[in-house]
């Protein structure tokens, strides 16, 4: 069998595939590239004699000088052949008609390209020799090589890419040639353990792990890519069931066919262990000369983690650089082709996708590339929602945050003042954890991870008796919270094991009126939606997910070294939660759920303390969850809240 996933397996081309129920795609771009551009490809020799698969893009006008804009990637750089040309070569239309030299190369051991892959190939901060390669090195050796041998360019060379041609571009940086002058990591993978595509909070992050690593297979030789992907038969439209059905998560080898070391390293190396620290690149985000602008979603359900990462590694280790954050209201890549006005039910009043690419990233390397002007770009770009304005700060998170926790209540309720005043009532709440019946997160028949859930409603969630519900009262004034969040939890369990699933929701007033979604087109009447989830539609007392993170309890103390619970036992959970820039207007509550599943986000816990990817069916098992908020034990959450909020733009 072949999986409905696989057209993830191209994440990038693939992202710019995208998901349309996720983000609407703006009207197509008039443009001949074949008529402006000459086509080349090379296969340039590294300073160990491997040739990577170059394809070079060369303005016919010859009467100027232009820079290079190199795109590394492991998803083909398609179509191959100098008689074929892609339909746009820059991050949007703006670049093609400005006039850049285009380079896209097949990193090594993939498609075109000599030599072996190494996923998230560590970086080697002392090259001896030179067999001592990295994807530093290739850049550079890339970069030389096109200075001399490229006519008609002015010298300078420019880097970008989004999700793995993400990392990419945060690792080809670090040592950076002398004629690197801008870089833009969009959505990189910095560490995959610590909150990225394969683990969060320690929990394995299920359906991307199978539907991208099971089909990322290595090859022997350079190879074209297949003309035709052949999809895996899930077998039901329903993720749910087919993951229920398979069991423990070892169980998923029988798909594929012994061929996917790299699913096989992600599901076994299920803790912090050498082989992710060898591939966090943070540590290594040295020496890096030119101009730095990362790029992040709100709404990235892949890599929301990286940008931040990325963002904090550069400004820690290259003092004088420019370093430069912009997080828009965006799914995994969605600002290089969406609109960006919406996701799912939730409408951002703009288009923030076209607003990025035009006032944002196209001067940033019109400046640094051409000397063209001033982007005028603070340090911290980001999108407000709630607001939905654009802010701009001078750091993140923005100095003037305040540190503040949102304590559980007696009751459900939820407020920034502490639990001293709730004498006589209970200490804890609790609930009993089913892994036969696990939470879902969403409330619909889903095939993969809908892009939405990240801003989906979670009605269907807080009448469950397997999850808690904490709520303030209704807002009188506006509550701007900005930066991490981080619970801080006091809880015990029946088991040995167990997760604690947070997610921070905001809670419409129940007059809001229904979405302008609702209302299709004239021309899109009778047609089916794609936009927008399915019904209902009704948007009074919606509770749109905010922020969410698992965290698996077994890593409380270490995730290098688990430890099981002592049933009954009261212990400290602390966890950091990715982060938010989001206003809860005033007539609206703030509201945390909690709960220990999530499926099939991440994989089930047991509930006891085993190697869980080979757990035995008789090692899931039901357990009760307390949560306590007594004055000596308060659980709540740790949140950045500002007291007023810097100067907004005009959408």
């Amino acid at each position: 069998m072949r999986r409905i996933f696989q057209v993830r397996l191209c994440l990038l081309i693939l992202l710019l595939m995208g998901n349309l129920a996720a983000q609407n795609k703006p009207d197509g771009q008039d443009y001949d590239v074949k008529e402006h551009y000459t086509k080349y490809e090379y296969r340039i020799a590294m300073r160990d004699g491997v040739h990577l698969f170059t394809s070079v893009y060369v303005p016919k006008d010859s009467s100027r000088s232009y820079p290079f804009l190199i795109d590394r990637t492991p998803y083909a750089i398609t179509p191959y052949g100098e008689d074929q040309f892609r339909k746009q070569l820059g991050p949007s239309p703006e670049f093609d008609k400005a006039g850049y030299i285009f380079v896209f190369q097949d990193v090594r051991g993939r498609y075109m390209s000599e030599g072996t892959f190494v996923e998230m190939r560590p970086h080697i901060d002392n090259k001896k020799s030179s067999k001592d390669v990295d994807d530093s090195s290739d850049l550079y050796d890339t970069i030389d090589w096109l200075l001399k041998n490229v006519p008609n360019n002015n010298g300078n060379a420019g880097i970008w890419g989004i999700s793995y041609p993400g990392f990419f571009t945060s690792a080809s940086i670090i040592d950076s040639h002398p004629a690197l002058k801008a870089a833009s990591p969009q959505a990189p993978m910095t560490n995959l353990f610590m909150g990225d595509d394969a683990y969060h909070g320690g929990a394995f992050m299920l359906d991307a792990n199978f539907g991208f690593y099971a089909f990322f297979k290595p090859q022997e030789n350079p190879q074209l890519p297949p003309k035709t992907p052949v999809p895996f038969d899930f077998g039901t439209k329903d993720a749910y069931e087919f993951y229920l059905k398979v069991g423990p998560i070892s169980n998923l080898a029988k798909y594929l066919d012994g061929k996917s070391a790299l699913f096989d390293d992600q599901m076994n190396h299920n803790t912090y262990d050498d082989y992710w620290k060898a591939r966090d690149l943070a540590p290594h985000m040295k020496n890096i000369h030119c101009a730095v602008l990362t790029v992040g979603g709100w709404f990235d359900a892949e890599d929301l983690q990286g940008p931040f990462s990325t963002f904090h590694a550069i400004d820690k280790n290259n003092s004088g650089i420019f370093n430069a954050l912009v997080v828009g209201p965006w799914v995994h890549g969605g600002w290089a082709r969406y609109d960006g006005n919406h996701l799912g039910r939730v409408e951002f009043d703009a288009n923030t996708g076209d607003y990025y690419r035009k006032n944002i990233l196209f001067p940033f390397f019109e400046q640094y590339l051409k000397g063209n002007g001033d982007a005028k770009l603070p340090k911290a770009y980001v999108f407000e929602t709630g607001t939905n304005v654009w802010r701009r700060y001078s750091a993140w998170p923005p100095k003037d945050a305040v540190a503040k926790t949102l304590y559980f209540r007696a009751g459900g309720k939820l407020s920034f003042d502490p639990p001293g005043g709730d004498a006589g009532s209970p200490a804890y709440d609790e609930y009993v954890s089913d892994p036969a019946k696990p939470v879902p997160f969403v409330n619909y028949v889903a095939s993969s991870v809908p892009q939405e859930y990240m801003d989906s409603d979670q009605r269907f969630a807080d009448g469950r008796t397997d999850v808690l519900v904490y709520e303030t009262p209704v807002l009188q004034n506006d509550v701007t919270i900005a930066g991490p969040i981080t619970p801080h939890l006091f809880v015990s369990t029946s088991g040995t094991d167990s997760d604690w699933d947070v997610k921070l929701i905001d809670v419409y007033p129940n007059d809001y009126p229904d979405s302008k979604l609702d209302e299709p087109k004239p021309e899109d009447k009778g047609k089916p939606r794609t936009d927008v989830p399915p019904p209902p539609f009704i948007m009074a007392g919606y509770q749109q997910l905010v922020r969410g993170e698992p965290f698996r309890g077994k890593f409380r103390q270490s995730f290098e070294k688990p430890e099981p619970f002592t049933p009954g036992k009261v212990e400290e959970i602390n966890f950091h939660m990715q982060d938010v820039n989001h206003t809860f207007r005033r007539g609206h509550r703030i509201m945390v759920q909690v709960q220990s599943s999530w499926f099939p986000l991440t994989d089930r816990n047991p509930q006891t303390f085993v190697n869980i990817p080979y757990a035995k069916p008789t090692d899931f098992v039901k357990a009760t969850e307390r949560v306590y908020h007594d004055n000596a034990q308060a659980s709540g959450i740790v949140v950045g809240v500002l007291p007023t909020p810097e100067t907004a733009e005009s959408k």
